[in-house]
């Protein structure tokens, strides 16, 4: 059918707008879908520092520290105005965090040795932490220490609105007790939940299992969204939207795929 044809036939039994749109794609060879699908996000942080940002992305992630967890993006107040003139259209907020982790201990430049930071006395499921301890209570501390610095120290406004995404990746410092990593990751986690904010993580799940391993159902992370990295191009990244989340309890929500040097981040929901 020809485009004169197709548009003859829609006048004459006066379909609606929408129809014609999709009939004259089809006629061109082009999905319907095509002319409504939204530009996917991206994450951007301390290396895109003086660089061309992306735009016109559907949302922006950007990276609050500076490479490890105890630093701050010198470019986070740029990035934050960057990631606020997303264009929306897709189940993710416009603008989200991300950062990065660890779990260093005696290697860190601190280490926690009690239950209390920030002024707060923490509720540690994993008992007490006391000085000289690496194992999961003071890393419990680690963790929220880590977290409570992002949302206060770094620049960060109105920290309870933001979805916060845990770095996952075994560049950074860990230790070889899963266990104590994930209590680490869970002290963030606890922080960001006391503030009402929401909790997310970012790995492969290779990583993930490296550095965590198997989450088990008691763990606050167990239904914790995921944020898969690894896919090799647009149409890999929408695939990945079906591949097991990271904990067994979470839901695949973001995926990630690198184009010319940028990250991008397609939106499952």
């Amino acid at each position: 059918m020809n485009i004169t044809r197709a548009t003859s036939i829609l006048i004459r039994h006066r379909y609606p707008l929408a129809a014609f749109a999709a009939l004259l794609l089809m006629v061109v060879g082009l999905p319907a879908e095509a002319a409504t699908a939204p530009a996917p996000g991206n994450d951007v942080s301390w290396p895109q520092c003086g660089k061309a940002l992306p735009k016109g992305q559907s949302f922006g992630i950007v990276g609050v520290n500076n490479g490890t967890a105890n630093t701050t993006n010198p470019c986070l107040a740029t990035e934050l105005s960057w990631a606020g003139s997303s264009t929306g259209a897709t189940g993710q907020p416009k603008v989200a965090l991300y950062v990065n982790t660890a779990n260093p201990g005696s290697a860190g430049s601190w280490w926690p040795t009690s239950n209390t930071y920030g002024g707060t006395t923490v509720a540690n499921p994993y008992g007490q932490c006391t000085s000289g301890s690496f194992g999961a209570a003071c890393s419990y501390m680690y963790g929220y220490a880590k977290a409570y610095d992002d949302a206060n120290i770094r620049g960060v406004s109105s920290p309870a609105s933001f979805i916060w995404w845990l770095d996952v990746e075994t560049g950074n410092s860990w230790s070889a007790d899963k266990a104590a990593n994930r209590a680490d990751l869970e002290g963030m986690a606890a922080y960001f939940s006391s503030i009402g904010a929401t909790t997310g993580i970012y790995s492969t799940s290779s990583q993930w299992s490296q550095i965590a391993g198997s989450t088990p159902t008691s763990s606050p992370l167990y239904t914790a969204r995921s944020w898969l990295a690894g896919a090799s191009s647009l149409t890999s990244a929408k695939r990945m939207c079906s591949a097991a989340p990271l904990t067994g309890g979470g839901k695949v929500t973001l995926t990630q795929y690198v184009s010319s040097g940028l990250d991008y981040d397609y939106s499952c929901i």
